[in-house]
């Protein structure tokens, strides 16, 4: 008797698993390629991470390269994805790109914690102009007659060599374009990084999340983050005052009191809408589930209405 109500049981539940409605949906598999912006890098590691944990049967590969390596390889079919950290531009849109903002950060200068007029630099920060001085017109020739003190020590200035999302919101910053920044051209976040942090007189910018250590969340060990005298009354006051670590930094450009351009938008970029099922899935999840992951990450929620417009030019309502 025992045995025939198991056997029934087994039976039962084989029988359920036909039942219209009750099939499961098959694994979730496929590859994704994204390639771009180094803003966007670290937090597409982080979506791929825990987007893989969900579906194994997914593979996704993440390669940096900057924003114009991102978008180029997107037009052209190289990946699925091109991850950039600036504004699309007219001329990309006609040739098919699909733009969708996925999370927020922001640019901000670098110095070396060497730089022998560090306590002035913090204590007053630096102007919009004088920023201009130092990267487009280079008239700022030492660090004495920015902080006006008697000092000669001249400016070493870095820029970015390669297209990026970074350079270009500096630069719009500053009221130009990319090619107007002077400087020695470094490639790469992490190259600009170590650049400036060997220079004692030297002045570069990074995107957030190479300026600020991920585990300690105070600057990268060798740089101080350079603040800016944003309403220009020649002293970093209390409500300025937001650079000693990732979280205020992150606070402040979520509220708009850190200025935009440098605080931006960043992109995930496609040729056209997406037709790949695990591709269209993997944007919606970015967009909805993925989001919870972008403030330990070190970047900024975009509001619900831009996700839901990203969510709409995918084609998921």
């Amino acid at each position: 008797m025992k045995k025939t109500s198991l056997a029934l049981i087994v039976i039962a539940g084989i029988f359920a698993c036909f039942l219209p409605g009750q099939a499961q949906k098959p694994a979730l598999e496929g590859y994704i390629s994204l390639s771009g912006a180094w803003a966007l890098y670290p937090m597409a590691l982080k979506w791929q991470e825990e987007f893989q944990k969900i579906h194994p049967k997914v593979r996704i590969d993440v390669q940096a390269g900057g924003a114009g390596k991102g978008i180029a390889d997107a037009l052209n079919g190289a990946v699925d994805v091109g991850m950039v950290s600036r504004d699309i531009q007219k001329v990309e849109i006609d040739k098919g790109a699909l733009p969708v903002a996925v999370t927020k950060d922001a640019v901000v200068p670098m110095i070396s914690v060497k730089n022998p007029l560090l306590q002035d630099i913090q204590k007053k920060g630096l102007k919009r102009d004088q920023l201009i001085a130092i990267w487009i017109t280079e008239q700022a020739k030492t660090w004495g007659e920015l902080v006006g003190v008697k000092n000669d020590d001249p400016i070493r200035v870095f820029t970015r060599s390669d297209a990026c999302g970074a350079a270009e919101t500096w630069a719009a910053y500053l009221g130009k374009k990319q090619e107007d920044l002077k400087g020695v051209g470094i490639y790469g976040d992490p190259g600009l990084a170590d650049a400036v942090r060997r220079a004692p007189l030297g002045v570069g910018y990074n995107n957030v999340g190479f300026a600020y250590d991920a585990r300690t969340l105070k600057p990268v060990t060798g740089l101080a983050v350079l603040p800016i005298d944003i309403n220009g009354n020649g002293t970093i006051d209390p409500d300025e005052n937001f650079y000693v670590d990732r979280n205020q930094m992150t606070k402040a450009i979520a509220e708009g009191r850190y200025p935009s351009p440098p605080a931006r938008n960043l992109f995930f970029v496609t040729k056209g809408k997406p037709q790949k099922a695990v591709l269209v899935e993997f944007i919606r999840w970015v967009l909805t589930e993925g989001q919870k992951y972008v403030p330990e990450t070190g970047y900024i929620n975009l509001s619900a209405e831009v996700l839901a417009e990203g969510l709409k030019a995918i084609g998921v309502k």
